[in-house]
C-alpha cells in the first residue's frame, strides 16, 4: 500500500511515477462522472495520508512513496487547476519539472465505452475522443503514456454524452463509488510494482 510519510523533494528520483487524474477545477464539478480521475487522485492522497499542495504548473500535487524505503517508487499524483482540454500544458510542465517520461506517466480518466466501475488500464493509442488525452498526447508530442480507464458508462436514452459526463453519479453508482476508486488505486498501485501486462490481467475485467 502507500507510504504515509515520504515526501520526495529530489528532482531526480530513479523510480518516480506521475499519476494525474483528469477533471474539471470548482465545486460545480468536483462531483460529476467527467471528475472520476481526480476523484481518484484524491482518493490516493487521502489513503496516503498526504495532502495537496499548489504547484506552479497549474496543478496540485501530492508526493508520496509506495511503500517504505529509499529504493521504493515515489508518487506525485496531481489534479490540474485547468479545464479538461487544456490539460496538456500542466501535464507536459509536471513531467519536465520531475524529470518523468512517458512510460512512467499514468493518466486516470472516465470511459464512456465501458461500464461504470469497469476498469481498463493499456499503454499509448488514440484519445477516443477525450479532450483531456487529445491535449495530453499534443502536449507531449507522444500518445505514448499509461492510461487508467473508469468506466462510466453510456448515457441512458437518447441523452447526449456531453451532458451525461457533466452530471453528478446518480444515487446507486455513489454506493459503489468508493469501492470503484480503491480498485483505481489498487490498479495503480499494481501497474507500477507488477507491470502492464499482469495488471491487464487482473484489472481489465
Amino acid at each position: 500500500m502507500f507510504g504515509r510519510s515520504n515526501k520526495d523533494k529530489s528532482a531526480s528520483h530513479p523510480n518516480r511515477w506521475l499519476v494525474i487524474g483528469l477533471g474539471n477545477p470548482g465545486e460545480e464539478y468536483e462531483k460529476t462522472r467527467h471528475n472520476v480521475g481526480a476523484m481518484l487522485a484524491a482518493h490516493m492522497a487521502q489513503v496516503a495520508g498526504v495532502k495537496f499542495s499548489s504547484h506552479k504548473a497549474r496543478a496540485n500535487v501530492a508526493e508520496f512513496r509506495l511503500g517504505v524505503g529509499a529504493e521504493t517508487p515515489s508518487l506525485v499524483v496531481a489534479t490540474l487547476r485547468c479545464y479538461m482540454n487544456e490539460s496538456g500544458g500542466p501535464t507536459k510542465a509536471l513531467a519536465d519539472f520531475y524529470k518523468v517520461k512517458g512510460d512512467h506517466i499514468i493518466v486516470a480518466h472516465d470511459e464512456l465505452d465501458i461500464p461504470f466501475q469497469a476498469i481498463r488500464v493499456k499503454f499509448g493509442g488514440g484519445d477516443n475522443g477525450h479532450n483531456g488525452l487529445k491535449s495530453i498526447t499534443s502536449a507531449l508530442g507522444s500518445g505514448d503514456y499509461f492510461r487508467l480507464r473508469l468506466g462510466i458508462g453510456r448515457p441512458p436514452g437518447q441523452q447526449d454524452p456531453g451532458d451525461f459526463v457533466l452530471k453528478p453519479f446518480s444515487s446507486n453508482e455513489r454506493k459503489t463509488l468508493e469501492e470503484f476508486l480503491i480498485t483505481g488505486s489498487d490498479a495503480v498501485e499494481s501497474l507500477i510494482e507488477n507491470g502492464l501486462e499482469k495488471t491487464q490481467q487482473n484489472f481489465n475485467s
